[in-house]
């Protein structure tokens, strides 16, 4: 039993270790790493051009770089990013499986997953007004469905 012990703290310290050594791996590039690690691309700051000939049934797997415009005050579950060529993407995160900073706001960030085009119900929408903690009336404003750009993405990183 004593040498289950030992060795049962030994592997906790190890694994201790190891996740500070990623921690600090993630920084030394001055990025925070959430979701499913990845390397970054050349050229992905580009791929905000994969919207433009994309229909409303298309998927296509990149990577894009942006700043990050607006994040969910709930819980950080959705971000809204500006891309180059004055373009704005609705990010969510991949089975609900992580969650980025509230105040990471202004931050850039570079996002490896699927961009495609959705039309967002009325419904939805109001859920994200109030996500961000738009008034009643700002609410009931919204009336009709729209198309958006989106992105699903399966890991981030965040420049600090």
């Amino acid at each position: 039993m004593k040498r289950f012990n030992i060795f049962t703290i030994i592997l906790v310290v190890c694994f201790t270790f190891a996740g500070a050594y990623a921690q600090d791996n993630a920084s030394s590039k001055n990025y925070g790493a959430f979701g499913a690690n990845f390397e970054e691309v050349e050229g992905a700051e580009d791929n905000s051009i994969v919207y433009q000939n994309i229909q409303a049934k298309d998927t296509i797997t990149t990577q894009l770089i942006g700043s990050i415009k607006e994040v969910c005050q709930a819980k950080g579950c959705w971000m809204k990013v500006n891309l180059a060529g004055n373009k704005e993407v609705f990010v969510k995160f991949k089975d609900y499986g992580f969650f980025v900073p509230l105040d990471a706001s202004g931050n850039k960030v570079v996002m490896n997953g699927k961009a495609f085009v959705e039309e967002v119900s009325v419904d939805e929408q109001r859920h994200y007004a109030e996500d961000k903690g738009a008034t009643k009336e700002e609410i009931e404003k919204i009336t009709k469905p729209k198309k958006t750009l989106r992105f699903e993405a399966d890991g981030v990183l965040i420049k600090k």
